[in-house]
């Protein structure tokens, strides 16, 4: 998932990386990026081309406490498939009103000298402006034969490092879950934002490797989390990100067992 991205401890990690694989920064996370307003390193801030601005008082109003704006966001992204494979503009523009307006309410200002209580652990990626269309998606075969599940995200602080794992099946192929494992480390960089190095990438099982081999550059290039993340909101059970790729990032809590 700058992939979109940080990252989790032993008892999250199912897989294993054990083929390494450098990639230059890719167009990581998950639709149309936001463009991003460029301060002062630590402080920047992405805006959506849709929405220049968070909505008026009003609007906001609407939502007395971030509960209740992760409430509306929830719903906005109800049947979205995490925007991965696109949506209308309508759509899009709803779900990045909302995130900014979460971010406005960021209970977490400086979330890298927290990351051991707020960003350890297991992570579900629940929504990315990362796509995967068109031609693209026909070469990777996700359009006919092979689904896409989950994306996870294991950090593991005291080991600065970072595991995405997306998950994929292929039943037509008799290929009922298989993963790509990508495995990064990071530093901080500033109070809101961590570098993202690439260490190693790995498909199993191996039948899954041969049908991605002919495009595994593009798989990679998807998915690659090389550059720096900015944490811009996160709580016990939700983290949004913005990566140097203008990808967005919206991830719950997830179980350990689900990895």
């Amino acid at each position: 998932m700058a992939a979109t991205v940080l990252f989790a401890p032993a008892q999250c990690h199912r897989a294993t990386t054990t083929t390494s694989r450098r990639g230059a920064p890719s167009q990581c996370a998950l639709l149309l990026p936001p463009r991003h307003r460029r301060r002062a390193r630590g402080s920047v801030r992405a805006v959506p081309p849709e929405q220049s601005s968070l909505p008026q008082a009003p609007a906001a109003a609407v939502y007395g406490t971030a509960g209740d704006v992760k409430a509306a966001l929830y719903g906005a992204l109800d049947g979205a498939n995490r925007g991965i494979f696109g949506m209308t503009s309508a759509k899009r523009s709803e779900i990045h009103g909302l995130v900014e307006l979460l971010e406005s309410r960021n209970p977490t200002p400086e979330p890298t000298a927290k990351l051991q209580d707020k960003v350890d652990g297991c992570w579900k990626l629940i929504y990315s402006t990362i796509s995967i269309l068109g031609k693209k998606r026909t070469k990777l075969g996700l359009r006919d034969f092979i689904s896409l599940d989950d994306f996870l995200q294991i950090i593991d602080v005291k080991k600065e490092k970072a595991v995405n794992v997306i998950e994929f099946s292929a039943r037509a192929l008799k290929i009922f879950s298989g993963k790509l494992t990508i495995e990064a480390s990071y530093t901080v960089a500033s109070q809101t934002r961590v570098d993202i190095k690439l260490q190693s990438s790995t498909i199993t099982p191996e039948q899954l490797m041969n049908i991605f081999q002919k495009n595994y550059d593009m798989l990679l290039d998807i998915f690659n989390p090389e550059g720096w993340l900015e944490i811009t909101y996160v709580d016990e059970s939700v983290r949004i990100g913005r990566d140097d790729k203008e990808n967005i990032f919206v991830l719950e809590r997830a179980d350990p067992s689900e990895v």
